[in-house]
């Protein structure tokens, strides 16, 4: 149990961020640090807990990152990226900026401030997306794959994993109790922004047509942000994920992306249509995690059915959008 320590994350108006937020609070003191570009706080309710406070700051922003950061920090989350593939090729500047210096500015400041051994956790979050276009039962030893030069796309995974390298080495000569996660196509109640099974779901309970990108027989694995939650717990927990990195995700939630529209629509008893748009940029063809390492080592084991999660997370975004 993680109770009465405190804790800085970065992003922590995100989505992932909101959903541990709400697992942490009563027993912590919580400091979340956010630019608010996407804010899944807002209808959280928990905005006004008194074991919260709030910074707005963009990590780019050195000397407001640093003086935010309380000096009895336990646990550390940086969470902060540009993330989200339109987001990402409308600006691939800001998407290299942000995830690379600002991923450099949150361990410089700890360091600077002589935090780094009063930390007990620094989790650092990583993407999927480094293993590029093909990625069948990928472990953490699999190679990742550097795509060509020229590919907006290929920004957000080329910034992540030159901060996978950054907190690696800040582990390895700081001794920084880190541990790099990698998320898998998180989905669930609450979720802001872009992502397949969000626009699907809005779409499917306004009862308007879902669009699919190509053919729609890209492939993903699906993990329910609960499942994803009690991943992130058990790398605050665990000793052993100290200087490690974890794939997080469920291979049994894998589905094709026109079969997740399909699925949805059935599941929300909606009237929308299904229809196929060109697609405009570069695609990932295929993603399925092997979580193997993270099972044997954390004891981490997905628990929730693609059509549980996909039922409950239908019912928010109707209570959300529905009048």
């Amino acid at each position: 149990m993680i109770k009465n320590k405190t804790i800085f994350i970065t992003g922590g108006a995100g989505f992932i961020s909101v959903q541990l937020c709400r697992r942490l609070i009563d027993d912590n003191r919580i400091v979340i640090y956010d630019s608010f570009r996407r804010d899944s706080l807002k209808d959280s309710g928990l905005s006004n807990h008194p074991n919260l406070t709030i910074i707005t700051g963009d990590v780019l922003d050195y000397q407001l990152l640093k003086s935010s950061i309380p000096p009895t920090t336990h646990l550390v989350l940086h969470m902060a990226a540009v993330a989200g593939i339109d987001t990402v090729i409308q600006d691939p500047v800001r998407t290299m900026e942000v995830n690379m210096i600002g991923t450099h500015n949150v361990l410089k400041a700890l360091h600077e401030l002589g935090s780094i051994p009063q930390v007990e956790r620094f989790i650092n979050f990583s993407t999927s997306e480094v293993f590029g276009v093909q990625a069948v039962r990928v472990n953490e030893r699999a190679a990742t794959n550097m795509q060509p030069v020229g590919e907006a796309r290929w920004t957000y995974a080329v910034s992540k994993l030159a901060g996978e390298h950054l907190v690696h080495s800040y582990y390895q000569k700081y001794n920084l109790k880190s541990v790099t996660v990698r998320p898998f196509n998180v989905y669930g109640p609450g979720q802001v922004g872009e992502g397949a099974i969000h626009d699907f779901s809005v779409q499917a309970v306004r009862n308007t047509p879902l669009e699919i990108h190509g053919d729609g027989d890209q492939i993903r694995s699906w993990c329910y942000i609960d499942d994803m939650i009690v991943g992130i717990l058990l790398c605050l927990e665990k000793d052993q994920a100290v200087g490690e990195l974890f794939n997080i995700g469920n291979p049994r939630g894998t589905i094709t992306i026109l079969g997740l529209a399909e699925n949805i629509v059935h599941l929300a008893g909606s009237s929308s249509k299904i229809i196929h748009v060109p697609k405009t940029y570069v695609d990932v063809d295929l993603r399925i995690p092997s979580i193997e390492k993270a099972q044997s080592l954390l004891g981490f084991s997905p628990k929730v059915d693609l059509n549980q999660g996909i039922t409950a997370t239908i019912e928010w975004y109707r209570k959300r959008y529905v009048p």
